[in-house]
């Protein structure tokens, strides 16, 4: 046996080992101790708090420095598992090699990166010049990923927003942020704009704000019917948006041609 195989099958049973006790159970004081799995200790501290994690929550205020290292090795332990049940000989195929870890960063450091972070650090201005005239920003590209299949959901977003003079102002491109921090979990469409439009209003107080968002569903495409060309298209309208169909009309009429 050579040096390689050897280092292979050393490194799967150090897999399987720190596997088997991530899995054990553990009574709810264990929680806090220094050998039981991150997701544990981060579980435990949610639980504590009264705080709900869905798949689409935000979770950062209960990670500690230094966690999500350990969360993101916790995750390529596990994932090692599902290679293993979906029976691929990963200690000889060169293509999954390494494979867990590349789908833990992926997940941990990428496409949910959403909901282990902070939201982005937006500078907000006064409107010293009281704008109040509307304003559309976008298309902006997002991309998430189906809360129940976990494929992606890859789509556009614009954005309606009418000042008054109170309204903070944000850079153009801090919209794009706030989409992609929003995004960044597994999410249902219909949810995700509710989440965003919740977090512009809170940031800019405007008097109206309007989103609509167009994606294409890869459990759609990918699985199931496979249907290739099918899209989602929905909007969240708040304030004088939902108030006046003439500005509504306005804001529709304004957004480019949709493809």
């Amino acid at each position: 046996m050579g040096f390689k195989a050897i280092t292979l099958k050393t490194n799967r049973c150090y897999h399987k080992t720190m596997l088997k006790k991530s899995q054990s159970p553990m009574n709810p004081t264990d929680a806090a101790d220094e050998g039981s799995p991150v997701s544990v200790r981060i579980r435990e501290r949610l639980l504590a708090a009264r705080k709900r994690f869905f798949a689409n929550d935000n979770i950062a205020d209960y990670i500690e420095p230094g966690e999500l290292e350990q969360l993101l090795d916790e995750v390529e332990l596990k994932m090692q598992h599902v290679l293993d049940s979906l029976v691929i000989d990963t200690d000889n195929d060169h293509n999954t090699d390494n494979t867990a870890r590349r789908v833990a960063k992926m997940y941990v450091n990428e496409v949910f990166r959403g909901r282990y972070v902070h939201a982005p650090t937006i500078t907000e201005f006064p409107n010293a010049e009281h704008l109040n005239e509307l304003m559309i920003v976008g298309p902006i590209t997002v991309r998430s990923a189906c809360s129940h299949h976990f494929c992606p959901v890859i789509g556009k977003i614009w954005i309606g927003v009418l000042p008054n003079e109170h309204t903070n102002v944000i850079g153009l491109s801090k919209y794009a942020r706030l989409a992609e921090w929003i995004m960044g979990r597994p999410q249902i469409q219909e949810e995700a704009v509710v989440q965003l439009a919740d977090l512009i209003q809170l940031k800019t107080q405007p008097d109206g704000l309007a989103i609509v968002m167009e994606a294409s569903h890869y459990c759609m495409a990918w699985r199931g019917v496979k249907d290739m060309d099918s899209k989602m298209i929905n909007s969240v309208m708040r304030g004088v948006f939902l108030k006046d169909p003439n500005l509504r009309r306005e804001f529709l009429s304004l957004i480019p041609q949709r493809s």
